[in-house]
């Protein structure tokens, strides 16, 4: 099962939040805000935070944005990932995409069952690497954040998780672009 291992250092990671929608106002971000209160409350940086309307090339082009600054480890954002015609986010982290984290879409419907039932189906959040960055799209509510959060992302960032964790791996998702 997993564990903390206390004889590591823990190590912040630097992370973007994008909010994705036609609506809201930072003001009125409770999502993006649920996100970055926690991730500070982790012990990480909040390293960038937009709002961003429902197009998927807008949305796309922010992500690349990010994944090419070097102070930017993780994007995750929320909403836009539901079944609606204007819910373009999913679609737009994959344009981007080198590689899809798969199971994060599994291991988020089963921590989704634990609270809402079967309406966890609805939800099409997903992960993924790009270019040395990981990218995480959830759900627009503020508990579908904390689901996210408190039940997965926050111990996959933690360097002193067992028996893995993304953290240790993180210089090595782009050594691809590294080999000659």
């Amino acid at each position: 099962m997993s564990r903390i291992d206390e004889s590591k250092d823990f190590i912040p990671v630097r992370i973007a939040v994008l909010t994705v929608s036609d609506t809201r106002s930072l003001d009125e971000d409770k999502s993006g805000q649920t996100l970055a209160d926690r991730i500070e409350r982790a012990g990480h940086r909040v390293a960038d935070r937009s709002i961003i309307r429902d197009e998927r090339s807008e949305i796309a082009d922010q992500l690349r944005v990010w994944i090419a600054d070097p102070e930017i480890d993780v994007v995750v954002s929320t909403g836009g990932t539901g079944l609606t015609g204007r819910d373009v986010t999913v679609e737009a982290h994959r344009d981007v995409y080198e590689k899809e984290i798969e199971a994060f879409a599994t291991v988020f419907t089963i921590v989704s069952m634990e609270k809402i039932g079967t309406s966890a189906v609805q939800s099409r959040a997903t992960g993924g690497v790009a270019g040395g960055t990981y990218l995480f799209a959830l759900p627009g509510s503020p508990g579908a954040c904390k689901d996210a959060w408190d039940g997965i992302l926050e111990k996959q960032f933690d360097y002193r998780h067992r028996p893995c964790n993304f953290v240790e791996i993180m210089p090595r998702l782009d050594e691809h672009l590294r080999r000659k």
